[in-house]
């Protein structure tokens, strides 16, 4: 049964206007995926939509009517309102609404949880990674990886003690020979943030919501635009056989 939803938050940052602008409209691969808006007004927007609020650096509103890849979902709208704080911070309004048309309380507990994490992770990279660009890999898990314990073997997998919170320093065993020094800045039963000198990992347990464990991997540096490509082929064969190899 097709069914409305409405998800918001609002917070404030260590960063300008200015900067929330450009992760939101340029940097969308330092703490999401990446996606463009064109610079208008009545322009393109991500997933086949339109850009219905465009006032830098203050308002950004994105809608679309039938989004592209999503089967269980018609209108899809964000909308951003962005105001400046003292000492140079900002505070954001995000809202994300819609119509969900299927399975409407798992798809809406899943975006409702994802929200948490997204911007969290948005927060993190104004925080600690501004302006910088990505080299930006995600992939998914084998179909093992749906089983209700998946989440928790793979936080061992990465070495993580159980009972390690949010702020932790830990060392991390990720992708090469050596174990990594890295701070869990989030944690809970359904994700995972790791923050490293100069990356995001993200580990996603959509295993709870009928999917599989994902992993994204925003890796900042500098002179990475030249070899992005090459970059993030390497960076996702990497944590492909990564991830296969813990739930082989």
């Amino acid at each position: 049964m097709s069914k409305e939803f409405e998800i918001v938050r609002e917070f404030e940052v260590q960063a300008t206007p200015e900067q929330v602008w450009e992760a939101l409209t340029e940097g969308t691969a330092g703490w999401l995926w990446p996606m463009e808006y064109e610079h208008r007004e009545g322009g393109a927007a991500p997933f086949g939509g339109t850009v219905t609020a465009w006032d830098p650096p203050h308002r950004l509103t994105g809608r679309v009517e039938t989004p592209e890849g999503a089967e269980n979902q018609t209108f899809n709208q964000l909308d951003h309102v962005i105001e400046p704080r003292e000492g140079g911070r900002a505070w954001v309004r995000y809202v994300h609404s819609g119509i969900f048309v299927d399975d409407w309380d798992n798809q809406y507990d899943g975006a409702d949880k994802h929200t948490d994490f997204y911007l969290h992770t948005l927060r993190q990279y104004l925080e600690h990674f501004p302006g910088l660009t990505p080299v930006y890999a995600a992939v998914e898990g084998p179909a093992a990886s749906g089983a209700p314990d998946a989440f928790t073997v793979l936080g061992r997998a990465l070495g993580l003690p159980d009972d390690a919170a949010a702020g932790t320093a830990v060392r991390v065993g990720l992708p090469g020979p050596d174990a990594v020094d890295a701070v869990l800045d989030y944690r809970n039963q359904y994700f995972i943030g790791l923050r490293t000198a100069d990356s995001l990992y993200r580990f996603f347990g959509r295993n709870a919501f009928g999917g599989t464990v994902g992993v994204v991997v925003h890796r900042f540096g500098t002179g990475q635009d030249a070899d992005a490509e090459p970059g993030v082929k390497r960076t996702e064969a990497a944590w492909q056989n990564w991830i296969d190899g813990v739930f082989a």
